[in-house]
């Protein structure tokens, strides 16, 4: 019994680092092709994040988020509740999202930070629910 517990916290953390590493690495890869790709659309010139990129970055990363929580549903041992592990990535971007604003404090709007902060821990929650609803769960 206790071997199996452990094999179910092991694939409970799986889950979580899986759907984290999903948002991580497309938050990534579409962050440098920009920045690669159209320079002058990211803001690299001036330093400072241009407005239009700011509005896209927000909608991509809302859209990895989601697609994270859901990863992490769907991963989810079957034992488990698939949207306690959705919340649980939920903090763990809430406090990274908190500490990155931190970091950046004066590189970018408040507003932008703020918006950021919020709109992925939700997202990630979204995707969590998606996956419940997908699988039959209806509230």
């Amino acid at each position: 019994m206790h071997g199996m517990s452990l094999l179910v916290i092991g694939r409970s953390f799986a889950a979580i680092a899986a759907g984290f590493l999903t948002m991580a690495v497309l938050v990534m890869v579409t962050t440098v092709a920009l920045t690669r790709l159209a320079p002058g659309f990211v803001g690299e010139d001036t330093g400072r994040p241009r407005r239009p990129y700011m509005l896209f970055n927000l909608v991509f990363s809302a859209a990895y988020a989601l697609l994270g929580g859901w990863m992490t549903a769907r991963l989810t041992p079957i034992v488990q509740n698939p949207l306690t592990h959705a919340l649980m990535l939920a903090m763990v971007v809430l406090v990274l999202g908190a500490l990155s604003a931190v970091q950046l404090r004066g590189k970018q709007p408040l507003g932008y930070q703020i918006a950021l902060i919020g709109l992925t821990p939700i997202a990630v929650l979204l995707g969590g629910l998606l996956r419940m609803h997908q699988i039959g769960y209806r509230w």
